[in-house]
């Protein structure tokens, strides 16, 4: 698949050149980078601030080639190949130019590395390692820039940044949300916030891709491991762990299987022998969430049009954006708490007291695929008085090193199955993982609810795909509705702005703040130059794909088939949208502003 797409890529360019690459004779697409073409050929050019498509200002120097006729080395993450060019990857000037670039940056580097987050999935490291730097010449200045954690998501450390800007082009050109920029010059230049406010005081809306972009460890989530740990050893307390649907088919990257492997059975395995008491499904709560989400669409449909489109709320990422950016939409939000805040609040309620447990003693821990779930979890709108609905939140990569803390072999763990009462799940739950899942679950149910009978086909093609920002029509009791799907808040701001304007007319929106979905959630494996021949949305196909193909093979598809879900409504809730379903299941939203440092200093 992927190299079909590759193909396809390469097709669109249109014409060809010739160009020479150490000798040999390649044909690629004229105005590719010398980079990519030779990537396209397996051929290896290292590169540290380059970001396909987002960050290619060649900076870092870490990619020169030699070219001939040209008396300067040229940074082949921006050169354009031209007919009859001649390049060198590697002569003794290139390596050495490479040696010099990588020891610098090292020169001023806090190298704390055998115990840095990043260790053995650092791009620097990977680097100094392959260009056989054993040590360094000289020493620069260490300035201590301080270490910035004032917030539940991110921890910032300026001490290990090396300037390559990927942060900042991801969070001005993809989620423009323009939280970095660069300060000062030359030496003491420090890619942060303006004024090198925490994160928690400007616009960030913790949504995790300026860590997935870094290629050090400057840029961190909160890790709860300890804390986690420290909750299994308390005898006196029932610790619950729940999944998210993307879980299932990104944990396995982490100990070497393919892209996409779905495991399942493997993560409740591993779970389960950590030392976790229940293993749940935050599929089941997702199948929920689109019960009380399909039923709040039908309703606004044809009861309140005024308060339309509806904006899905699940993704926390997305509506801190809304908060700060869109507050004119906030009534239009949908007040469902996002699938592991429900089934946080479930488990602290109806779970409680059908196996008589003290909710006080319940610590309910969320693996989630986002740092910004972490900052979801803290807010004080989910939960009560007396406690939160999740007490802590995991990102997959955190789960991947308690695992290996414990020492399991992944691969060899047998399968096992999620326990009562969040076991079961439909399809719909699931494909919530990829962009395009919650519209595609919520038209499945909906369908149902207006035209009192199930849709032919459930697969809503139009839904799906990487596309930034996509548009489909569905038909709903002879009413013809226009929903939009946008992933990365960039193509949010895209779609709420043609609303604004006129210029189309929207009934829901589903925002995903991630690009392709919690698939690419800022929690989720890091992928490095290193293993991957470019840094794109390929890989969130493949994991996108591997959701699909679960919810394909499901028994049941549709959210309102789910047993356990209908069981949950006779228990407890009564039916969607009752007095108990919103008290327990529905949430508010803050108007934040733009500039809420200095609003909280008036």
């Amino acid at each position: 698949m992927e190299n079909i797409r590759e193909q396809e890529e390469i097709k669109a360019l249109g014409k060809k050149v010739k160009i020479d690459i150490d000798g040999l004779e390649y044909e690629v697409p004229e105005g590719m980078t010398i980079l990519e073409a030779a990537r396209m050929f397996n051929i290896e050019i290292p590169s540290l601030c380059y970001l396909k498509d987002i960050n290619e200002i060649g900076s870092c120097r870490v990619c020169v080639v030699e070219i001939e006729g040209s008396r300067n080395l040229q940074a082949s993450c921006v050169y354009p190949v031209r007919e009859g060019l001649k390049i060198n990857t590697n002569t003794k000037r290139v390596h050495r130019a490479r040696r010099s670039a990588v020891t610098l940056l090292l020169s001023n580097h806090h190298r704390e590395c055998t115990t840095c987050i990043r260790n053995l999935n650092c791009e620097l490291q990977n680097l100094a390692d392959n260009l056989g730097i054993r040590n360094i010449p000289y020493s620069g200045e260490m300035p201590d820039y301080g270490f910035h954690d004032n917030n539940p998501a991110i921890q910032r450390d300026y001490n290990k940044c090396i300037k390559c800007r990927r942060c900042l082009a991801i969070c001005s050109k993809i989620q423009e949300c323009n939280v970095y920029t660069a300060l000062n010059r030359g030496l003491q230049t420090v890619i942060a916030p303006a004024f090198k406010k925490d994160m928690n005081d400007v616009t960030c809306i913790m949504c995790g891709q300026c860590v997935i972009a870094c290629p050090t460890a400057s840029l961190t989530e909160k890790e709860s491991i300890n804390e986690v740990w420290q909750a299994l050893n308390d005898p006196a307390k029932h610790v619950v762990v729940q999944t998210a649907p993307s879980i299932q088919v990104t944990i396995g990257e982490v100990f070497g299987m393919p892209l996409g492997s779905f495991v399942a059975g493997k993560l409740v395995a591993s779970l389960k022998r950590i030392g976790f008491h229940k293993v749940f499904a935050t599929d089941v709560t997702a199948d929920l969430t689109i019960m009380e989400e399909a039923h709040e669409l039908v309703e606004r449909l044809f009861k309140t049009p005024e308060k339309l489109p509806l904006l899905s709320s699940c993704c926390p990422a997305w509506v801190k954006y809304a908060e700060h950016f869109y507050p004119e939409f906030l009534p239009h939000l949908s007040s469902c708490k996002s699938p592991h805040e429900m089934c946080g609040a479930l488990t602290k309620s109806w779970y409680a007291n059908k196996y008589g447990l003290d909710p006080k003693n319940i610590i309910n821990v969320a693996i989630m695929p986002c740092t910004a779930k972490k900052y979801e979890a803290a807010r004080p709108e989910m939960g009560t008085k007396d406690f939160q609905d999740v007490d802590y939140v995991l990102t997959t990569r955190e789960l991947a090193r308690m695992i290996r803390q414990v020492g399991m072999d992944f691969k060899k763990l047998p399968d096992e199955e999620y326990d009562e009462p969040f076991d079961q799940y439909s399809g719909a739950g699931v494909i919530f993982g990829a962009t395009g899942g919650v519209i595609e679950a919520a038209v499945r149910t909906a369908y149902k609810i207006v035209n009192e009978q199930e849709m032919d086909v459930p697969d809503f093609e139009d839904a799906r795909g990487q596309r930034g920002l996509k548009y489909a029509k569905v038909s709903l009791d002879g009413k013809t509705i226009t929903v939009a799907i946008a992933h990365g808040t960039g193509n949010a701001k895209k779609a709420l702005e043609m609303f604004k304007n006129g210029e189309r007319i929207f009934d829901y929106i589903e925002v995903m703040g991630c690009p392709g979905g919690c698939v690419g959630g800022g929690g989720q494996p890091i992928l490095s130059a290193r293993d991957y021949k470019k840094i794109s949305l390929d890989y969130r196909h493949n994991r996108a794909d591997a959701l699909y193909n679960v919810d394909d093979t499901k028994k049941i598809r549709r959210s309102h088939e789910n047993p356990r879900v209908k069981q949950i409504y006779e228990e407890f809730l009564e039916r969607p949208l009752s007095e108990t379903a919103n008290k327990y299941l529905h949430t508010t939203y803050i108007k934040r502003g733009k500039f809420p440092y200095l609003e909280s200093e008036t």
